[in-house]
């Protein structure tokens, strides 16, 4: 059975710092893109960061870009999402997820082959 677990997630106050880590199980998937959805309450689910299968290809949403930095271990079928300067926008939940097809750049929610079940990432004003 392919699992995704994400871990990490928590409340923490505004300029701080969170690392999500989200565990592949089932299957290897160090041929699959990696990444990050999040889902603030009343908003649609929106991508936030991915991470080809390489590591090679990397890709941020504008709202995240120069505070957050994904990451991945294909030796322990691991993703990872480095979340600095905290903003009580960044609250929500937030989803790991995975493709086969290697998109990066262009990644929608329709391309996602595995959810995860997610993680919830509170930040205070």
């Amino acid at each position: 059975q392919v699992q995704l677990v994400e871990s990490g997630g928590g409340l923490v106050q505004a300029g701080g710092s969170l690392r999500l880590s989200c565990a592949a199980s089932g299957r290897t998937f160090s041929r699959d893109a990696m990444g990050w959805f999040r889902q603030a309450p009343g908003k649609e689910r929106e991508y936030v960061a991915g991470i080809s299968w390489s590591g090679g290809t990397t890709y941020y949403a504008d709202s995240v870009k120069g505070r957050f930095t994904v990451s991945r271990d294909n030796a322990k079928n691991t993703v990872y999402l480095q979340m600095n300067s905290l903003k009580p926008e960044d609250t929500a939940v937030y989803y790991c997820a995975s493709n086969r097809a290697n998109y990066v750049t262009t990644w929608t929610r329709a391309s996602v082959d595995y959810w995860g079940q997610g993680t919830q990432v509170t930040v205070s004003s």
